[in-house]
């Protein structure tokens, strides 16, 4: 699971950048979680699509808070240097790539997350990206959110493994993370479980976009 590669769903990102930032962008500051966040690229993406459809001044009050269970304990130095293969951003429009990335030249050797990949250039995000996202190691099982308003709450790849109790329970936490009218994100072919529904809205019928109710 924790193998993943920048802009890997799309359909996300684009219900994010149509129906979750046009209502964020009025507010003074925004906390999104990315709860489940492997080695970054999707907090990162994220990150991204704030930015192209904020512009650099109300970016400056984004914070993408990134978290995992991380049993590898080597996510939060990853994400920290921003540093990423280039399997992993091949994906990434070409006038994205440009805009946040820079080429870093051939593997930088024994490095977290480097292991299989000698010889592969590597590319970095930009500070501007890179320093609007924090990682930190959490159990979404805790059933503790690491904080409280959040704007935009995004899960995916990670419900699906839990028991059906405690998916419920998980969503119940999220929906106390939310801010009044935050949004919650999963996965395309996740709903929401039954006694969760009365806590949200459907923002619309092509993805699995929800605001707190």
């Amino acid at each position: 699971m924790a193998f993943t590669y920048f802009f890997r769903d799309g359909q996300t990102l684009d219900l994010i950048a149509q129906h979750v930032i046009p209502a964020l962008k009025r507010r003074r500051y925004i906390n999104v979680w990315d709860a489940g966040c492997a080695m970054g690229p999707e907090p990162y993406s994220i990150a991204i699509i704030f930015r192209e459809n904020m512009g650099p001044f109300l970016f400056r009050n984004v914070r993408i808070f990134a978290s995992d269970v991380d049993e590898s304990d080597r996510f939060g130095v990853i994400i920290a240097c921003g540093l990423y293969p280039e399997e992993q951003v091949k994906r990434i429009p070409p006038e994205i790539l440009s805009k946040y990335f820079s080429p870093n030249g051939p593997s930088p050797g024994p490095s977290p997350g480097s292991e299989g990949t000698s010889g592969q250039g590597y590319f970095r995000i930009s500070d501007e990206i890179r320093k609007a996202v924090i990682f930190q190691r959490h159990d979404l099982l805790s059933l503790e959110p690491i904080r409280e308003e959040f704007g935009l709450v995004v899960c995916k790849n990670v419900l699906l493994h839990l028991p059906p109790e405690g998916r419920v329970e998980v969503i119940k936490m999220f929906h106390h993370a939310l801010s009044q009218g935050g949004y919650f994100v999963t996965e395309q072919t996740q709903k929401l479980p039954p006694g969760t529904e009365r806590l949200f809205r459907r923002v619309t019928s092509t993805g699995q976009l929800f605001q707190k109710v």
